[in-house]
């Protein structure tokens, strides 16, 4: 097989018009295991396959493209920057996009490599056309660069290689061209920002995050609505959260929740402002975040309450976050007579909103209602029972009623209200209590589509994992759930037949 290639390559090198050629050698290609073509096409010269790429013929350069990508993947990365450096920076000016994909993709593993990242962060034309690769018309081409330059970013070489040289000014050479180019630079900004509280200093040093920061408050509203989710992306990390609090950027967002209410294009920005909040609430203190910035949870309250669909839909998600962990759920649950009422317009939403809204209304309810075994505390318990309560007087028959909706997505979401509260002492002895219900979650006929019988399967699994189940259920419906659990979600009763010999 070796020598079948190295005779393709060597007779291609010679032809006008290769395209036979060429399909024989990606039929070959593609026939050899990688391991087997590591050994085979070690020492080949490659350069004749790059050659065939100066062309316009359409098919010629998929057909290169295919035969390199599968070549190149087997060879080691410090091999790559070593002999085909070259190859690969005429591969990031090449007009085709699928040229410039194999060339990223092939920069992106050197990167990777320990030894290979060495080679490329030494290597400036290289780096300055990945930078140009951003600002191509072609979005996935935009992202492989943006991958790339990331990875090289994660260390001390590749900071110094983009920050510490005219590469940035490259950066802000490309960010003036238009709003896209802007915010594709200003993702690879965050990017490299979230890795450590030392990338971070490079960017701020060279005064992006600042101008990210700027834009918060421009005059262009959807300008600002795309900023705030690049700035939310820096809560994720604890020294991006850090920088936030010391430049005063979190007190300036909640400003701007306040002063939205005054601002008749706020609806375009307003939902960003509450999941940066929200997000900060995930990964800090939800009573800190919302003591110290009552704007944020008010607004949030106001949205649910309100009519229209899109910014209720953020305060469901957002309510969801904030209730997935106890300290969360406290939170909610001191605000009194005000959340009790938006308990039961969940409920409405529940039975009444469209699709999309009731499905995200169900997921928001299942994360309020979970409680793991190890904080089951007699006030949370009857914390979480109160609040199931507060849905109808029959609550466990609503979420049955939507569960039997010929919508998957539907009675997916409202099985997973009953796992939240299948864990739950109280939650179990109002399952056993009500007629019909454990018949209807071990019944697998009931709903045919694989995300229902896993989810019913998830219901199963809670119950027979807790261990108050057994003296709550008895043994007897007990045992069926245990084997219900064993069977499997997908279990088929065998059925058996007779045959009867035909009396003719």
């Amino acid at each position: 097989m070796a020598a079948c290639i190295e005779g393709l390559l060597s007779e291609i090198s010679g032809l006008e018009e290769p395209i036979e050629e060429l399909r024989s050698l990606q039929t070959a290609v593609l026939a050899i295991p990688l391991n087997t073509l590591r050994e085979t096409v070690s020492g080949l010269r490659l350069q004749a396959l790059f050659s065939l790429l100066n062309t316009n013929d359409r098919e010629q350069i998929e057909l290169c493209v295919v035969i390199l990508g599968r070549i190149l993947q087997v060879l080691e990365p410090v091999h790559l920057a070593q002999n085909f450096r070259e190859e690969l920076q005429r591969g990031l000016n090449h007009p085709s996009d699928s040229v410039k994909t194999l060339a990223l993709d092939q920069i992106r593993r050197m990167v990777e490599h320990s030894e290979a990242v060495t080679e490329i962060a030494n290597s400036h034309e290289v780096l300055k056309q990945v930078l140009q690769c951003i600002g191509v018309e072609k979005v996935s081409v935009a992202n492989e660069a943006i991958k790339a330059l990331s990875k090289l970013a994660q260390t001390k070489a590749g900071l110094d290689a983009l920050f510490m040289s005219d590469l940035v000014q490259d950066l802000k050479d490309a960010m003036t061209r238009n709003d896209v180019i802007r915010y594709r630079v200003y993702e690879l900004i965050v990017g490299i920002s979230s890795v450590s509280p030392v990338s971070l200093g490079y960017c701020a040093n060279s005064s992006f995050l600042s101008q990210l920061i700027g834009e918060l408050t421009g005059n262009d509203i959807l300008v600002r609505a795309t900023s705030i989710e690049m700035v939310t992306t820096l809560t994720h990390s604890q020294h991006g959260r850090q920088y936030l609090a010391q430049q005063g950027i979190i007190d300036k967002i909640s400003n701007m929740i306040i002063g939205a209410e005054s601002d008749p294009l706020s609806g375009l920005y307003l939902p960003g402002l509450v999941k940066f909040f929200g997000n900060l609430a995930v990964v800090d203190s939800p009573q800190q975040i919302c003591e110290c910035y009552p704007a944020f949870i008010k607004k949030v309250f106001e949205m649910a309450e309100g009519q229209d669909p899109i910014m209720t839909g953020v305060a469901l998600d957002t309510l969801g976050i904030l209730g997935s962990n106890v300290e969360g759920k406290q939170v909610l649950q001191k605000t009194g007579e005000k959340f009790q009422n938006l308990l039961k317009r969940m409920s409405q939403l529940a039975r009444n909103a469209t699709t999309e809204l009731r499905v995200r209304c169900l997921e928001a309810i299942a994360l309020l209602l979970t409680l793991p075994a190890e904080q089951q505390t007699e006030d949370l318990l009857g914390m979480t029972e109160s609040w199931f309560n507060s849905f109808s007087n029959q609550p466990l028959e609503l979420f049955k009623n939507i569960s039997c909706q010929p919508f998957p997505e539907l009675h997916c979401s409202a099985l997973k209200v009953f796992t939240a509260i299948a864990s739950q002492a109280w939650g179990q002895k109002m399952m056993i209590d009500t007629p019909g219900f454990v018949e209807y979650i071990v019944d697998r006929s009931a709903q045919p589509d694989k995300e229902s019988k896993d989810a019913k399967y998830e219901i199963v699994n809670t119950l027979v994992n807790s261990k108050s189940t057994a003296g709550i259920f008895g043994n007897q419906q007990y045992l069926r759930l245990r084997t219900y659990l064993r069977e499997g979600p997908y279990y088929v009763k065998a059925v058996s037949t007779v045959a009867v010999e035909d009396a003719e």
